[in-house]
């Protein structure tokens, strides 16, 4: 009776939450299907959609631009935020102000960072060019270039999202029994020897997480391409992402958009599986 109970509670909510994932994922998976531009009848044409996307240059190339920029990203920001967590893992002056603004740009939304970031690096009065001006140094195109655009993205994405993986590791360092580092002390172990032998074993579990977490993230970014390049210039910076977003929202090919949205899918499913069994395999209880 009591189960019966708690379920009539959770249950509109369940109910909810199973409604606006379950059936738009299956709804996009029948669109993917078919040749519609939202106006027409839709008409079936099978797995053409999934065929075409092997012969296109577009659809390639937000595929390599995507796989570029999580290369770039996640082992940087696993390092990074690996190196500043145990920086900020000691008693120095101001430590509660260097943590806070650390964290500011993770509450900022990515669309006002991409604002913020087209006044940084615009290519003609930016700030970044105005302080290579004063150093003597030639001007950057920044977003303006083809063959940079992808970096400094990249440099703007690792910016915001730092905080995350800071603040992650930081609690995980905070969970390292003292006695573990004051043994390896005792014993003669140097900082370095610390870290190896003591603090990067116990953090392991955490770096499989931010590693799948980051990994994910990264897949799926959109809002910083829209705000500051619209996947220029001449589709440099067109992320998987934002080619679903372009294909159905901008030619109305619905149909299409949906098919590589379902391969994005199925890409991060089978990372994070591999992923997740690495860690078992491991014996690494990330999750």
């Amino acid at each position: 009776m009591a189960n019966l109970t708690g379920w009539s509670f959770a249950a509109p909510a369940t109910l909810i939450i199973v409604g606006l994932t379950l059936f738009p994922a299956a709804w996009a998976f029948l669109i993917s299907r078919e040749h519609w531009n939202g106006l027409t009848p839709a008409r079936q044409i099978g797995w053409d959609n999934y065929r075409q996307m092997l012969h296109d240059p577009d659809f390639k190339s937000a595929v390599n631009h995507t796989v570029l920029f999580t290369v770039l990203y996640v082992p940087v920001v696993l390092a990074l935020g690996m190196f500043l967590a145990i920086a900020l893992n000691r008693k120095i002056r101001f430590i509660a102000f260097y943590r806070t603004a650390l964290f500011m740009p993770l509450v900022v939304s990515a669309a006002a960072t991409g604002i913020l970031a087209n006044f940084v690096f615009d290519q003609q009065f930016g700030l970044a060019n105005n302080v290579l001006r004063v150093l003597h140094l030639p001007r950057q195109g920044f977003l303006a270039d083809r063959h940079e655009a992808i970096w400094v993205i990249a440099l703007i994405y690792l910016w915001i999202n730092l905080a995350f993986s800071v603040i992650v590791y930081l609690a995980a360092l905070q969970d390292i029994p003292t006695e573990c580092l004051e043994a390896a002390r005792m014993d003669g172990a140097n900082r370095w020897q610390q870290f190896r032998h003591v603090i990067l074993p116990s953090l392991a579990p955490v770096t499989v997480f931010v590693g799948v977490w980051n990994t994910i993230s990264v897949l799926q970014i959109f809002e910083l391409v829209l705000t500051t390049t619209h996947g220029g210039p001449l589709g440099a910076s067109q992320t998987i992402v934002f080619f679903i977003y372009n294909q159905a929202f901008n030619l109305s090919r619905y149909g299409y958009g949906s098919a590589a949205a379902y391969v994005l899918f199925g890409a991060t499913l089978i990372i994070s599986l591999g992923l997740f069994a690495y860690a078992r395999r491991s014996k690494i209880e990330a999750f």
